[in-house]
C-alpha cells in the first residue's frame, strides 16, 4: 500500500514538473502537495513552506500559504530554525512546542506570534552547490510525531528527485535560451560586418575592429549598434563609409 501511494505521488510531483512554466512555479506547487500529505498524515491541518538555495543564485521561497512563506522567509532573516538546522545536519528537525522547547528562541516568537506551535524541518537530497528543505507548520503542539516525520521523510525523498529533475530542465531552457540569444547576436554582428565591408571595401577582420572600437568610443553594446547599423540599411540610408 505504501509502495503504490509513493508511486502515485512521484506520478503527481512528475505531473508538476511537466506542467510548471519555472522552478519557482514548481516550489509552490510542491508545497501545497506537501501540506496536503502531511495534513492527510497527522489529522490536522499543516502549511508548508520550501526554501531552494542556489550558488551564486537568491534564494527561492514559496509555500502553501502566505504565512508559510512569510514564517520561512522570516527563518532565514534570523538564520536560525529547524529547517535551517535541517539542512546543517541533513536530517529532520522537529520543534514540538513553541512553549516548551529551549532552542531557536528568537524563531519560537515569530512562530508564536504567528498562530503556530510546532514546526518540522526536511532537508531534501539536491545535487551539489544548491540545498532544499521544507518547512512545515501546524497551529497546534506535538503534531509532529513519529509516524508523520516518517512520513514526511518518505515524501522528501520524492520531492528531492522532482526537484532534482525540475533545476535540471530548468537549466536546460536557460542555456538553450543564451544560446538562442547568443546566435541572434552573432547574426545582427556579422551582417553588420558585411555592410561595413561593403561600404569601405575592407576585410572581415578590419570591419570587426572597425565595429568594436565605434562601440567603445560611444559606448554602445556591440549589438545596439550592429542592429543599428542594419536598421539604416533597411531604411535606405546606406552611408558611403563607417566612421567609428
Amino acid at each position: 500500500m505504501g509502495t503504490l501511494q509513493s508511486d502515485d505521488q512521484f506520478v503527481q510531483l512528475h505531473d508538476l514538473i511537466i506542467g510548471s512554466s519555472n522552478v519557482a512555479d514548481f516550489l509552490t506547487e510542491l508545497s501545497t502537495v506537501a501540506a496536503s500529505t502531511l495534513t492527510d498524515a497527522a489529522g490536522v491541518f499543516i502549511e508548508c513552506g520550501v526554501t531552494l538555495r542556489r550558488r551564486k543564485r537568491s534564494t527561492t521561497i514559496a509555500g502553501s500559504s502566505e504565512r508559510a512563506v512569510v514564517l520561512d522567509q522570516l527563518e532565514q532573516v534570523l538564520g536560525d530554525g529547524p529547517c535551517i538546522a535541517a539542512l546543517d545536519a541533513m536530517k529532520p528537525m522537529v520543534l514540538s512546542n513553541v512553549g516548551t522547547d529551549n532552542r531557536w528562541p528568537d524563531y519560537r516568537k515569530v512562530l508564536a506570534d504567528n498562530g503556530c506551535r510546532s514546526a518540522l524541518g526536511v532537508p531534501l537530497v539536491l545535487d551539489e552547490h544548491q540545498s532544499a528543505a521544507l518547512n512545515f507548520f501546524a497551529a497546534e503542539p506535538d503534531i509532529f510525531a513519529p509516524d508523520v516525520i516518517r512520513k514526511a521523510e518518505g515524501f522528501a525523498e520524492l520531492a528531492g528527485r522532482a526537484l532534482r529533475l525540475s533545476l535540471r530542465i530548468a537549466d536546460a531552457r536557460n542555456l538553450a535560451d543564451d544560446l538562442t540569444a547568443a546566435m541572434a547576436n552573432r547574426t545582427t554582428i556579422d551582417l553588420a560586418c558585411g555592410v561595413i565591408m561593403a561600404q569601405n571595401r575592407c576585410s572581415q577582420d578590419e570591419a570587426i575592429a572597425m565595429l568594436t572600437k565605434a562601440s567603445s568610443h560611444r559606448n554602445q553594446k556591440l549589438r545596439d549598434l550592429a542592429a543599428g547599423i542594419i536598421g539604416r540599411v533597411s531604411d535606405g540610408g546606406v552611408t558611403t563609409h563607417f566612421d567609428p
